[in-house]
């Protein structure tokens, strides 16, 4: 044992457990350190850090909680004279805070803290320093010891190698050169560990820890310095430059939109706007009503609806018409954000006056932003179909519908398209085809009714040789048999006639047709698909099919809902009906985002035949390549025809009909079209007036 280990050498301040009062013994201990007796055999010592408090002195030390923060003494090191230091045993004294040193007689005289013992380790100029080189090499992460006056005294190679640095231009050398001086001295005045403090150089980017080395006087005598190289710490912090620089670049672009953008979350309160605002709307400055809820404001009769909750009780995009006491036109738009556990956390509303076509030149760049982002999801659409032919889609529903067409690839089960004129059913088909396993095999369309009913017949059996007058000398394949192996779409099969009907079933129970004009059976193979905008279950009801032939087609039923039901794909349709356009005739039109929004919240009719003629109608007349919500609002018809009108049965004073007239239109208008907007485009009226009667109609209904 060195004259340098005795003088760190701290005697034991034991206490007896069979003794008391326990602070008496206590009293005059300024160790951090004090050891358990039990029958004169010291057996544990107590940490004074372990127990929370400042001093030995303190109250809430009991012999109950010294017991419970003992450390066995067989788990610390032991030091006796003429120890041989090897490996094993630096890790050892590395586990505990301290280490015991016996005398040659094997008596307990003393305890050396665990950092006093490896500084004079370290200190040493013998074969005892390669075996810290040797720790300090095997520990993968990068290691620096620095002393009092903050200079680097020792460092592994794993350290040298991740700040780009040799040996000799580390040693000796102000840490604080090397790393973040001002984290360094933090160290040393306050006594305090720094975790995970990312430092990015020319040379290096790692994450580093500082740890402070104490004496035995609780003061920092120097610290330890953990280097992990992580490969990409750069280019996270270059991303964070990136992401800094490019929020900057988003408020600067934010402050020029002529939009009114609001930041609300998800509790209604207005977080951020942008520098344009509406003012006859609000009718006061926004920063005023930065921090408050707009919920409540809806409350108080300031504005109605509040777009914030539509978006909050429906969890989705909202679109609204609104308008100023002036009699503008205000669309507003509500997006939702998510949270990654899907909680909602933000809603960004963005309000537009479209009653104004003045700076559409400036938001040029801006739509071709938005029919670039249009065209990355065309290409990325799930099908598989020719481009002409694509399903264009992004709503739930659909998605749902091409699932099912997915699941149905192995099977060759009839399946029932079910749908209102216009929506597409054909398509579906065409996609149940293209994904199934009869892919390469044919796929024959017949429409059953644009065939009169004396040749549908022969069309889908077929016919012998002199069948008929007039027929081929040499007889007719059918469309069942054209189609064997593959698939048959039978559209409008609601129009079949009767007589057809039982030898249609025949076909599908026996797999097999007989031509028009022959007794022999030939065999077929082949999957049909059928498709009907009617209620076939009515029409079994009446007569006018057969009940056993409609369960056997209604295998696998697919309804495909109307347009007004997924409005979210109305923009992509419209953009692809679009580029059709401009690619067939050499053009390059656009659409406006309140435009795409326009067309989105109309209910359509007529479906997608109705969105796709409407798109050539727009592109045939527009002067202008930017198609703008003005624009399209002189095609768009919205309300009833005006044919139905209120029937009077009796004789009462005018204003209460005229009440009761208004609440059953009001009533009517919600029950079908969901939306105060949507209610007052088919009523005629703005959007306030709905809301404001549908609130004076709710409080007639309480009082009654």
């Amino acid at each position: 044992m060195n004259k340098a280990v005795q003088d760190k050498l701290k005697p034991i301040f034991t206490i007896s457990e069979d003794v008391e009062p326990l602070s008496e013994q206590l009293a005059g201990n300024k160790e951090h350190f004090v050891f358990l007796q039990k029958k004169n055999k010291v057996y544990a010592y107590v940490f004074l850090k372990d127990l929370g408090v400042d001093s030995w002195a303190s109250p809430d030390i009991t012999l109950k909680r010294l017991q419970s923060n003992a450390i066995s003494l067989e788990n610390v090191g032991i030091l006796k004279p003429n120890n041989t230091i090897t490996l094993p045993f630096i890790f050892w004294i590395m586990g505990e805070p301290i280490v015991l040193v016996k005398d040659e007689s094997n008596k307990l005289i003393g305890y050396i803290t665990r950092e006093d013992m490896l500084v004079e380790l370290f200190r040493e100029e013998n074969k005892n320093i390669n075996l810290l080189k040797i720790l300090l090499a095997s520990i993968p992460m990068g290691m620096f010891v620095v002393d009092h006056e903050r200079r680097v005294v020792n460092c592994n190679e794993s350290g040298l190698r991740m700040i780009h640095s040799t040996l000799d231009k580390v040693m000796g050398i102000e840490a604080g050169s090397i790393f973040r001086k001002d984290h360094l001295e933090k160290v040393f005045s306050t006594g305090e560990t720094l975790l995970n403090q990312i430092h990015i150089t020319d040379e290096m980017g790692v994450l580093i820890d500082y740890s402070p080395i104490e004496n035995s006087q609780g003061k920092v005598d120097g610290a330890v310095i953990i280097v992990q190289d992580l490969p990409m710490v750069k280019e996270m912090a270059m991303e964070i430059e990136f992401v800094k620089d490019l929020n900057q670049d988003l408020n600067a672009i934010l402050s020029t939109i002529y939009d009114e953008i609001l930041v609300v979350n998800e509790k209604g309160i207005l977080l951020r706007h942008s520098e344009n605002y509406i003012s006859d709307f609000w009718k006061e400055d926004l920063k005023n009503l930065v921090g408050k809820n707009l919920l409540e404001m809806e409350r108080k009769g300031v504005f109605t609806p509040s777009v914030a909750r539509l978006v909050i009780e429906k969890g989705k995009k909202v679109s609204i018409v609104q308008e100023t006491e002036s009699g503008k036109k205000i669309l507003a738009i509500g997006n939702p954000f998510f949270n990654d556990e899907g909680k909602l956390q933000r809603i960004i509303i963005a309000s537009r006056d479209i009653t104004e076509n003045t700076k559409l030149k400036s938001e040029l760049m801006q739509t071709k932003e938005i029919s670039r982002k249009y065209k990355e999801e065309l290409d990325s659409l799930r099908n598989k179909t020719e481009a002409s032919k694509k399903i264009i889609y992004r709503s739930s529903k659909m998605e749902k519908i091409m699932i099912q067409i997915r699941k149905l690839a192995g099977f060759s089960s009839t399946v029932l398209v079910l749908g209102e004129s216009g929506v597409g059913k054909e398509l579906i088909a065409q996609a149940i085809h293209k994904e199934g396993n009869r892919s390469n095999r044919p796929y024959l369309t017949i429409n059953c009714g644009a065939i009169p009913e004396n040749l549908l017949e022969s069309e889908l059996f077929g016919y012998t040789k002199g069948a008929f007058t007039g027929a081929d000398p040499n007889g007719k394949m059918g469309y069942f048999q054209q189609a064997d192996g593959g698939i048959l779409f039978l559209d409008e099969i609601g129009e079949i006639p009767t007589h057809l009907q039982v030898k249609l079933l025949r076909v599908l129970q026996q797999n097999e047709v007989v031509p028009v004009g022959g007794a022999q059976a030939i065999p077929v193979d082949v999957q049909i698909i059928a498709a009907t905008n009617k209620d076939l279950g009515k029409m079994v009801e009446e007569g006018t099919f057969r009940e056993d032939l409609f369960y056997r087609i209604n295998v696998i039923p697919i309804y495909v809902p109307p347009l007004r039901e997924r409005s979210e794909d109305v923009p992509l349709l419209a953009y692809h009906f679009l580029r059709k356009l401009n690619q067939q005739y050499g053009k390059n039109y656009h659409f406006t985002p309140d435009a795409l929004s326009l067309l989105e919240v109309y209910t359509w009719p007529g479906n997608i035949r109705e969105l796709q003629n409407l798109i050539e109608r727009l592109f045939v007349t527009a002067d202008d390549e930017v198609i703008t919500a003005n624009f399209v609002s002189q095609f768009l018809k919205f309300g009833n025809n005006g044919k139905t009108k209120p029937m009077v049965t009796g004789i009462i004073p005018l204003k209460e009909a005229q009440d009761h007239v208004e609440e059953q239109l009001i009533s009517l208008a919600m029950e079908k079209y969901k939306t105060t907007t949507k209610a007052a485009i088919a009523l005629g009226i703005s959007q306030s007036a709905v809301s404001r009667k549908l609130h004076k109609i709710s409080q007639r209904q309480k009082n009654h």
